[in-house]
């Protein structure tokens, strides 16, 4: 989750990204209530969250988080719409934290991980140093309905995700401090983490109101279709932000760190992370072919869960096409859902 857009020669990736969305076989959804979601959102948030100067809530309503939202999870209803974009706008508010010039330091994110996940795993009652203020108001608002509804085990398996993607986020600031560049394959396993894909997968659970068994979430078959999904929706966003990246990422982009381990050129590198993309999703569609039936309790409940990880790939990289976060144009009215004259999905 990276913002802004900085002229660069990593520009030379901005001109594949139509060309690999075009590529991606799997079928563009979005929510009926996805715009009037987003509405919602900018309106319900002061109250919930951080106050909301001019210029933020023009850059909140630009980024269309609840688009994003509406896009992975198009079943959703209204207001199991609105808690998701409340969950997604928290997740972007921390990668902000972390990321942008004046950013939070090793200490402060590490108390951030430890006070979301005492939020998550205990009660929210329950106070922690590290998560206060906005962002804590934030997230016991966003968290309300889930704990209410979902079982033990489902919440404590959003909430390891949630440990794991913070983890993740500190050890690229601990790189970052120490002038550290990973190498390709150390990268990729630490944006699986730092993507917050993960943490996608389990709200399908929510949204479905189905969640699955720990032995069969944890089948060694649905891992690795986790996994390649995470890599697909996490290198076409490196692609989207590289050239932000070149300046502050400190090597932490698929085509830097395959820039760097293979000594070749960025642009090269470019062509390179596409190559691996374009083998990702063929090894994607081969996988998901492959999955046996677990049974007709739990069948449909697998269908879902599995469509949820490809629509997190199909769902990021539209809306990384159309979001202002990462410099697109804002969505025009009339491609609006409810828009006269188009449907409500698409």
């Amino acid at each position: 989750m990276t913002d802004g857009m900085i002229p660069s020669p990593g520009g030379c990736a901005r001109h594949l990204l139509p060309s690999l969305r075009a590529a991606c076989p799997l079928p563009p959804v979005l929510s009926p209530y996805a715009d009037c979601v987003q509405e919602w959102l900018v309106s319900w948030l002061p109250a919930n969250g951080p106050p909301l100067d001019a210029s933020t809530r023009d850059r909140l309503d630009r980024a269309g988080f609840a688009r994003y939202a509406g896009r992975l999870y198009p079943d959703a209803t209204e207001p199991d719409l609105r808690v998701l974009t409340a969950l997604f706008t928290w997740f972007f508010l921390v990668d902000d934290a972390c990321d942008r010039p004046g950013r939070l330091g090793l200490d402060e994110i590490r108390g951030l991980r430890d006070g979301a996940v005492v939020l998550l795993r205990d009660n929210p009652r329950l106070r922690h140093g590290g998560l206060g203020g906005p962002l804590r108001r934030l997230l016991v608002s966003a968290w309300r309905e889930p704990r209410r509804r979902m079982p033990a085990r489902w919440r404590q398996r959003f909430a390891d995700t949630v440990a794991h993607h913070l983890d993740g986020t500190w050890r690229e600031a601990v790189n970052r401090a120490a002038g550290y560049a990973p190498g390709v394959d150390e990268y990729v396993e630490l944006r699986r983490a730092t993507s917050a894909a993960y943490v996608s997968y389990p709200l399908v659970e929510f949204v479905s109101g189905r969640p699955l068994p720990d032995p069969v979430y944890q089948h060694p078959l649905l891992i690795r279709i986790r996994d390649v999904g995470n890599d697909l929706l996490s290198w076409y966003n490196d692609l989207a932000s590289l050239e932000r990246d070149q300046f502050f990422s400190g090597g932490h982009n698929l085509v830097l760190a395959l820039a760097a381990e293979r000594r070749v050129p960025v642009p090269d590198a470019v062509d390179l992370a596409a190559q691996r993309w374009h083998g990702s999703m063929r090894q994607f569609l081969a996988l998901r072919a492959t999955v046996p039936s677990f049974g007709p309790v739990l069948d449909a409940a697998v269908t879902g869960h599995l469509d949820g990880v490809a629509r997190a790939v199909r769902g990021t990289i539209d809306w990384t096409c159309e979001s202002a976060r990462y410099g697109a144009e804002p969505v025009r009215a009339a491609d609006r859902v409810g828009s006269p004259g188009r449907a409500g999905r698409r």
